[in-house]
């Protein structure tokens, strides 16, 4: 259930990083909403994030959640942002999937 928890936070870092591209594209009072949408999404990332060190090993579930959180935000970058997606990008997203699996796999809650 930990584990879930967890994916949850990164997929919320996701969001909050979602959040800042956005902020940086828009003002005024469109801008506000998302900032705030930013803050609730790290509150909410950070506070799972928390609560799941409590079991698992927290380097372990930093390196999740960061990975979880950098593989999200890359494609979500490629997908709404436009950002490139050449050959090398999706190979070392694909190596930091690999990893972020490995570790699930070699740690014991």
């Amino acid at each position: 259930m930990n584990w879930i928890v967890l994916i949850v936070a990164g997929l919320f870092e996701v969001l909050f990083t979602s959040c800042l591209g956005k902020v940086k594209e828009t003002s005024g009072l469109e801008m506000y909403g998302w900032l705030f949408g930013f803050l609730l999404s790290l509150i909410i990332s950070m506070g799972l994030l928390m609560k799941t060190i409590q079991t698992l090993p927290m380097g372990t579930a930093y390196a999740v959640w960061t990975g979880i959180g950098a593989v999200g935000t890359v494609l979500v970058g490629i997908f709404v942002f436009k950002d490139p997606a050449n050959f090398w990008r999706v190979f070392f997203i694909c190596t930091l999937i690999g990893s972020i699996v490995g570790l699930k796999l070699v740690s014991h809650e």
